[in-house]
Formats: C-alpha cells, structure tokens, sequence
C-alpha cells in the first residue's frame, strides 16, 4: 500500500466509502484529521491545544 504524505489512502478510502458509508462527495470534502475522527481513530479532544499547551509553546518560541 502507498503512503503519500503519511497517509495510507487506500485504506482510508476503503475506511470512508465502504465501512463508513460516505458518498464519494462527502468523503473526498472531509480532511484527514475529520476522517481519522470519525473512523475512531483519534478523539478530537486528542487534538485540542489547551492554555497549558499553548503557554508551553510560547515559552519555547517567544515572540521578539
């Protein structure tokens, strides 16, 4: 199976349109991450930058 950028289409594709049941429209205007949700692969909460996460990166990259 082909990755193409870190992302194995054929078994997202077979993931959305067969186990899924998306139309073809609906799966090609989702992203990947939107995807990845609803196959149950990662919880959007999992994704979500919190303050905590944010002041962590801003101590890391200040802004000068």
């Amino acid at each position: 199976m082909t990755r193409a950028n870190g992302f194995n289409w054929s078994e997202l594709i077979l993931v959305g349109l067969h186990q899924l049941r998306l139309k073809p429209d609906e799966f090609w205007n989702l992203t990947p991450a939107e995807l990845l949700v609803m196959a149950g692969a990662v919880t959007p909460t999992s994704q979500i930058l919190t303050r905590s996460g944010l002041d962590a990166l801003c101590a890391l990259f200040p802004d000068t």
